[in-house]
């Protein structure tokens, strides 16, 4: 019997992990038997106010091709009525499961309609696949959100059972049942399943590609430290530039690799609309945001001209297409994950496709997927002098690939996707 599955969440034509996520997932439901998958998307995914570009304008290739699935762009966060459509479109599609992408705690009021609404037709199982509980930046609305947002599931997925006892923390009134891959689920409580982030496969080396011509355009030395994605506050490239910063005094022979578009700086800054969105924007944070300094403001690329690090840094200040991922991880020795919080992260999940070592920070999930002198090594949050210590330890004592290799060799879509089927 054909099963049609729902992935909900942002289209390809987003930007981002979440986007590159929720199609991958789609793609790997596709690529088996009897199956009919759909995304149903976002045309807006946040408040009107919001002073920012989510839109990827630069990628050219189509990652759907080939593919049976279709996109319907539908639930725009500002329009209720949207919300209404949305729900109606996945009742008509008649699907056996809908999963739900949970990133970020705005979204509560309208997945959780859509949530709740469509739990009420008892052929139809809700999963939401959360990638936090808590989220990482603190809001004073962050729990009314969530609980709003998550509440009406049959099932959950996480990805760290950091993750799980958050969800037992928001829910203390609910029973849960968390189940390791390949566990039979008892009914003993609702069902989360503690799986993995799996490892892109959008992404792949090129055999051809000339790294030592890169790394010459590029003016990049022998061992190459690479900081990718988004700039945010909570993934620390402040503490990454600093840690280097002492290494680059030892030696001469190391390079800082920053590639990434920084996050609230994507739009015309002289545009009225840009304007009057910013100083909306900024009153609401002001009102509504209370463990956190307003990010806009976060700039760690001036650490790089006040601690003198222009000759031994190379900065890519943009969004990469998703073509030119691979050329950055091919030409670098480590990844750098510094962050001050984590869940886990769609970067360490590029970061494996390449077998690339891990240099992160003993905060949320990666005490459970990086293991120190194995794939990777672990530093101290918030200690420059320990960070500094794991960077020149992956070049005294570099982390074998084969040992990444071995690490990630389960963790692939299709796994991750045969397993939520299998808990039905």
């Amino acid at each position: 019997m054909k099963k049609t599955i729902v992935c909900f969440g942002p289209g390809p034509m987003f930007k981002g992990g979440i986007a590159n996520y929720n199609t991958s997932l789609a793609k790997a439901f596709d690529k088996m038997k009897d199956t009919d998958v759909h995304i149903v998307s976002w045309t807006q995914q946040y408040p009107a106010i919001i002073p920012r570009d989510f839109i990827d304008r630069k990628s050219k290739t189509d990652q759907l091709a080939g593919t049976g699935i279709k996109v319907h762009y539908i639930t725009n966060y500002n329009n209720p009525m949207s919300w209404q459509a949305t729900v109606k479109l996945i009742e008509k599609l008649r699907p056996q499961k809908v999963i739900f992408q949970w990133a970020i705690a705005i979204q509560g009021l309208p997945l959780g309609y859509i949530a709740r609404k469509l739990k009420k037709d008892k052929e139809i199982e809700v999963i939401f696949d959360l990638h936090f509980v808590i989220q990482k930046e603190g809001s004073a609305l962050d729990n009314f959100y969530t609980k709003k947002g998550i509440r009406h599931a049959d099932a959950y997925v996480v990805h760290a059972y950091k993750t799980a006892d958050e969800l037992k923390q928001l829910f203390p009134e609910k029973r849960f049942e968390v189940l390791e891959r390949g566990q039979k689920y008892s009914g003993n409580g609702i069902r989360v399943m503690k799986l993995y982030h799996p490892v892109y496969d959008m992404f792949q080396p090129d055999p051809a590609f000339d790294v030592k011509k890169a790394k010459q355009q590029m003016g990049l030395k022998k061992h190459v430290f690479l900081f990718f994605g988004f700039i945010r506050k909570y993934k620390g490239l402040h503490n990454v530039i600093k840690a280097f910063a002492k290494l680059a005094e030892e030696r001469d022979d190391v390079s800082l690799l920053i590639v990434g578009e920084s996050f609230w700086n994507t739009l015309d800054n002289k545009k009225l609309s840009t304007k009057i969105k910013s100083a909306v924007f900024g009153l609401a944070k002001k009102v509504f945001l209370k463990k956190q300094d307003d990010e806009r403001d976060y700039n760690p690329l001036a650490l790089i001209d006040e601690l003198g690090l222009k000759e031994s840094t190379y900065v890519m200040n943009d969004f990469v297409p998703n073509e030119m991922v691979h050329q950055y991880f091919q030409v670098s020795d480590n990844i750098m994950l510094f962050y001050l919080t984590a869940t886990p992260s769609g970067i360490e999940s590029i970061a494996y496709n390449f077998n690339m070592p891990m240099l992160a920070t003993r905060v949320g999930h990666f005490t459970e997927t990086v293991k120190d002198g194995y794939n990777g090594y672990l530093a101290e949050s918030e200690n420059i002098k320990s960070m500094a210590e794991v960077m020149r330890k992956a070049i005294e004592h570099p982390i074998p690939r084969e040992n990444v290799a071995e690490t990630s060799k389960d963790m692939s879509w299709d796994n991750y996707a045969r397993e939520i089927l299998r808990q039905a």
